[in-house]
Formats: C-alpha cells, structure tokens, sequence
C-alpha cells in the first residue's frame, strides 16, 4: 500500500512509464519543427549523464513526457520514475513526503516512513513546477543535489542516495531570482542542462502527426471509429495559437473522437462562436467609435479569457500565467465579463 496522498504523487516503475500506455514514439514527440529537433538533440546528450536537468516552456508543452523519456533512455531506466508535483501538495507536507519522517517526528507520525527520495533511489526524481517549492525547503533540496545527501524529519544522521534529478517549471525561474522568490545558487544547481520546450503555435508543422497520434489513441481508448480530419480543417489547427499547447490539443481531438466525427466541435474551439452576442455595431443612429472600440475590445478579451480557461481545465491560476496577467487581474476580469458563473462543478480542478 502506498502511504496517504498518493493521487498528488506518482510513483512509477520502468519501463511501464504509466498505466496501461507507453511514451509517444519519438517520431511523434520531436516532429520535423526545428525547434523541436534542437530540443532532440539536448535530450540524447542529456540522457548519457547523470546531470540535473531543468525543462522549462509553457503549460500543456509537455515536459512531463520529455522527463520520462530521458529517463528511459538513461542507465537508470530500470529504476523507478518518480513524480513530484509541488503545487499540488501544501508546503507543510511537501517536505514529509520528499524527505520523510522517522516515527515520532510529529504528532501523527506513528511510524517512520520513506520519502520520495528515497523511493527515486537509483532512478529519476521529477519535480514539476519547481518555481512553485517553498523557500524553505529549497534549502533542503538544495543539499540533496550538492552531497547527494538528505535527512528524514526527526532523524539525526544523514542518509546518501543515488538519483538523478529533473525539474520542471512554466516560470521565467531568473525573474523569480531577481524577485528574491527562488534561491540563486539552488537554479544554479538545477540548471546544468536547460532545455527549453517551444509552444506549440511556434511549431505548427508538427500539428498534424500530433493530431494523427491522439486520434489512433482516442479510437482505441473509446472503441469508436472516428474518421481522419480533413486537410483544410488541419491548416485552420495549424494557424490557430493554442494557448493550451499540446494538452489542449489533445482535448480537442477527443472530444471530437467522442462525438461522432463532428467537424464544429473543432471549429468551435479555434473560432469560437459565429456570432458575438456582446457586440452589435448600430445599423443606424448616433455611435460612438470609442464606445464601439470599447465593446468590441471587452468582447474580445472575453472569448480570449474564457478560451484560456478551457484550455487550462478552469485552472485559474495556470490560465493568469498563460495570458501573463496576475491572479487578481485574471479573477476581476472573470467577474467583469461575467463567465464564472458558467463553470461546471463536474469540472472544477484543484488549483495550482
């Protein structure tokens, strides 16, 4: 049995990368974009040492499955991935679950546990959205790749590990230095090798082997038999700008797996509706053009707003950096364009 909390942390044995599936073929991963290829080029270089490596891009541009596939591809491959989610597990208890506890360390720490560490030994250690770690345990971290050593809470001696470590951030990591948010030397650490995925707008001609993959996925997770999705509707994919990068994608393409082929689930979701309801320019009468100017520019920012938000599953504070505004930015202009009220339960996430 795994210990409590074990849906915000996944540990994961090599080679089944993840449950019932496999990576995606590296044909489908790096594409023909140049861009791409550039990145292919880190990887392979990345994956012969056992260096700290620092992936750094947008939301949903997939460095999840890049850090599994360098782990696959390393010494260690036979050893465990282990993921680590910081955002999604309070400060307080981050430290227990990286670190672990020894038995009588805090109230409730009836027996020692290991942590995640521990667990990585001989193995990757994949920490995702790095930007987010406390301070204070940056420290901790911190240790752990200078002497490959780490303590458990409550324990008095220092135990050594073998691992290889693999952050993850969709923060400019030097701005949070400047800011006083992210420890200096610690960045220096975990950046011996930077690879830096592109977005998926700056890659359009990788759309259609990437739509290619998540059809044949989704026909075969859903058994139904969609057909392929025709040229002109792949260029409109190709000019759109994604804002939810390659998860977005995916969405979209199994939404329309799931719905009979239906081509306007897709031109929805790149055009939005047809019509705007929220901007009529007069047909006759006395206008105003900063008036109009006004209206039209709030319609706009709505359906940019809202559309954001899909693409980030509602997550309000991924969408605020996704369209680089502040969280209280993002929640004001939600209120002033009257959207939050259209949010499903069934899809509310946990904020990270």
């Amino acid at each position: 049995m795994f210990p409590k909390g074990e849906t915000l942390v996944s540990v994961l044995p090599a080679p089944h990368l993840s449950e019932g599936s496999a990576i995606p073929p590296e044909a489908v991963i790096f594409g023909k974009s140049l861009a791409m290829q550039l990145v292919q080029t880190k990887v392979t270089k990345a994956a012969r040492a056992n260096v700290p490596i620092l992936l750094e891009g947008e939301s949903g541009t997939g460095k999840d499955v890049l850090a599994r596939l360098v782990h696959s591809c390393s010494i260690w491959s036979d050893g465990p991935f282990v993921k680590v989610s910081c955002p999604a597990i309070p400060g307080t208890l981050l430290e227990s679950e990286l670190f672990g506890y020894e038995k009588g360390a805090f109230t409730g720490a009836y027996g020692a546990k290991p942590g995640r560490v521990e667990m990585a030994n001989r193995g990757t250690l994949f920490l995702d959205e790095i930007g987010e770690m406390d301070p204070l345990l940056q420290a901790k971290l911190l240790q752990l790749l200078q002497d490959g050593q780490f303590c458990r809470i409550g324990a008095q001696q220092d135990r050594r590990i073998e691992v290889r470590v693999i952050c993850a951030t969709n923060r400019n990591l030097v701005e949070e230095v400047e800011a006083g948010a992210f420890r200096q030397d610690l960045f220096y650490r975990i950046n011996v090798l930077n690879i830096c995925l592109p977005p998926l707008r700056d890659r359009a001609l990788d759309i259609p082997s990437l739509v290619e993959y998540f059809l044949a996925q989704s026909r075969e997770a859903y058994g139904i038999q969609a057909r392929p999705i025709a040229l002109g509707t792949l260029q409109k994919m190709q000019e759109y700008s994604w804002p939810g990068n390659i998860r977005e994608l995916e969405n979209i393409v199994r939404r329309y797996v799931i719905l009979d082929s239906d081509l306007s689930v897709i031109h929805e979701a790149l055009l939005g509706p047809t019509s705007d309801p929220e901007f009529e320019a007069p047909v006759d009468g006395p206008t105003s053009l900063k008036a109009m100017t006004r209206q039209a520019t709030l319609a706009l920012e709505r359906r940019v707003i809202r559309r954001t938000l899909e693409a980030n599953g509602w997550n309000r504070k991924r969408a605020a950096r996704a369209l680089s505004i502040s969280y209280r930015a993002l929640l004001y202009k939600i209120k002033e364009a009257g959207i939050g009220s259209k949010r499903q339960p069934s899809q509310t996430p946990i904020e990270k």
